[in-house]
């Protein structure tokens, strides 16, 4: 059995696969996804389990060389902005519109849909190297 804190393992085979530049992005229940973009739903009911609970699992095998939030996270969700910020103090932030996020999902690996249900609580995550 797998013994890192990854173990979903349709998440843990996308975080193997990704190099350099390539996205991942995490989300609330009801960020609407590409056909093209491989959906990973661990949502089960509201707040099952939470954006940040999610993100801290992802956070601890993805290196992570910058993130993009929509912008409207700022006025809309600014506990959420904080609690990011918090996890990823020294991480470049983009701010982008919402509808220019949803589009960008195309250019992701897969979108990991959580049972969050706080407006604007998405992220995109653009992978580092460790050397």
């Amino acid at each position: 059995m797998k013994k890192t804190s990854v173990i979903n393992s349709d998440l843990s085979r996308v975080i193997a696969q990704m190099g350099h530049f390539d996205k991942l992005s995490i989300g609330d229940a009801g960020m609407p996804v590409p056909r093209t973009t491989e959906k990973i739903d661990l949502a089960v009911t509201n707040g099952v389990p939470s954006f940040m609970a999610v993100l801290d699992n992802v956070l601890s095998e993805l290196e992570v060389q910058r993130i993009y939030l929509a912008e409207e996270i700022k006025t809309q969700n600014p506990a959420m902005l904080a609690a990011i910020e918090q996890r990823l103090p020294e991480t470049p932030v983009t701010f982008i519109a919402h509808s220019a996020m949803k589009q960008d999902l195309a250019n992701c690996h897969a979108f990991v849909r959580t049972g969050e249900m706080t407006p604007y609580s998405n992220i995109i995550l653009e992978s580092g190297v460790v050397f």
